[in-house]
């Protein structure tokens, strides 16, 4: 039997690991974090979470201290997936709009899939020592702090826009943990860092990289697109470009994801696969049943956004893109969407224009009951009627019923 603290213990746990298809293991001790808790907990008091009401100073506290998630646990077996696709998935119907999704969601859902080999690695690692472990399996869906752990192990370093950056594979990874009770002798942290580095600070369109390694969630892309779950904030939408689900703008720029090594092949299968897309059409979206949106994205991060958040998130970048064939659809949603769906196409088709769109917005606030999407409906209209004259000061959409408010000088 392989007794606890051996190194051949710690060997069969990184070689079973990277057996599964892990392509990053490293171990940490099961102490507790408490630089990251108070920062964590700085960060909930200065409204930087807001909008994830799970996220509080409590759940700072549990996830900073392992033994209250496993009493009497000892070490944490921390893994990586790299998720970079090294293959395009296939392109959209040339001539459609489509909107951006961040590189992991083609994959498959990592929650369920990382951690049913987490589970696996520590079976096998009982089978070689004859007993029980005691164990607890995390997968970004838990109080743990993981990147505090990964950062803690070894697997990379903290970088500005709060990613774990890896010296092979970027920060293009999912984190996962197992605590345990084995006692595992622990790797060291890496002595890297980004330097002087701050090209992701100012590429963020909407500053929500406030300060190195301060993130205010509430304007973060991916926190407007994927976790809100109310209107996003109309100064906001148009910083969201083309982003119809998360963004890796940060990542994007980021010279440690530059030239990154071309992974060795290993025989071993991913726990991960591709679900087939890398972009999305637009406007099929905004006529997706909720049967067919879970059927769609039925094993699919993208699921996680909602059928009427995706939807919402269609209408804001149909109006970014400016593309005019999407009115009819936009004018089709305003009328039977969801209100949220519908105050956001209204936004649209003011950031559109035309004498189609006043048109469509006009028949739709006779009819409109919802206060919000009729505010929503009146400030496009507003917009549009600014803009609506010409240089002899008249309208330039006669007979829509939006009058202009001001000349031209």
């Amino acid at each position: 039997m392989l007794t606890r603290a051996s190194p051949s213990l710690k060997a069969l746990v990184v070689r079973s690991a990277r057996g599964l298809g892990f392509h990053l293991v490293r171990v940490t001790t099961a102490e507790p974090m408490p630089e990251h808790e108070r920062i964590a907990r700085e960060r909930v008091r200065q409204g930087c979470m807001e909008g994830m009401p799970w996220f509080t100073e409590g759940r700072a506290e549990l996830g900073s201290n392992p033994q209250a998630l496993l009493p009497g646990a000892r070490s944490i077996i921390v893994v990586g997936v790299d998720y970079l696709p090294h293959e395009e998935g296939p392109a959209s119907a040339p001539g459609s709009a489509v909107g951006r999704v961040a590189r992991y969601a083609p994959w498959s859902d990592y929650h369920g899939a990382m951690k049913e080999r987490l589970r696996a690695l520590v079976r096998a690692v009982e089978r070689h020592l004859g007993r029980p472990v005691r164990s607890r399996v995390f997968v970004d869906d838990s109080p743990l702090l993981e990147r505090a752990v990964a950062e803690r192990a070894g697997l990379g370093w903290f970088g500005k826009n709060t990613n774990i950056l890896t010296p092979t594979h970027g920060s293009w990874v999912f984190l996962g943990a197992v605590i345990t009770d084995l006692e595992l002798e622990p790797d060291g942290p890496l002595k890297k860092s980004c330097g002087s580095c701050i090209r992701c600070i100012p590429a963020c369109p909407t500053g929500a990289i406030v300060a190195p390694y301060v993130i205010d969630a509430t304007r973060c892309i991916s926190y407007l697109t994927i976790e809100c779950r109310g209107p996003i904030p109309r100064h906001l939408r148009p910083l969201v470009g083309d982003w119809l689900f998360g963004c890796d703008i940060c990542q994007e720029v980021c010279p440690v994801n530059r030239d990154l090594p071309s992974p060795a092949p290993t025989g071993v299968s991913s726990p991960l696969r591709r679900t087939g897309f890398s972009a999305l059409e637009l406007v099929p979206l905004l006529s997706m049943t909720e049967e067919e949106f879970r059927k769609r994205f039925r094993d699919s991060p993208v699921r996680r956004a909602k059928r009427v958040g995706l939807q919402r998130n269609a209408c804001v970048v149909l109006g970014n893109l400016g593309d005019r064939t999407a009115l009819p659809a936009l004018g089709r949603v305003l009328r039977e969407g969801e209100p949220l769906v519908r105050g956001h196409a209204a936004w649209a088709l003011g950031r559109l224009g035309g004498a189609q769109a006043a048109r469509l917005l006009q028949a739709a606030l006779a009819q409109e009951s919802d206060p919000w999407v009729r505010e929503e409906i009146c400030v496009a209209v507003e917009g549009m009627a600014a803009e609506a004259v010409d240089c002899q000061g008249e309208r330039a959409y006669p007979g829509t019923g939006v009058a202009a408010k001001h000349a031209c000088l």
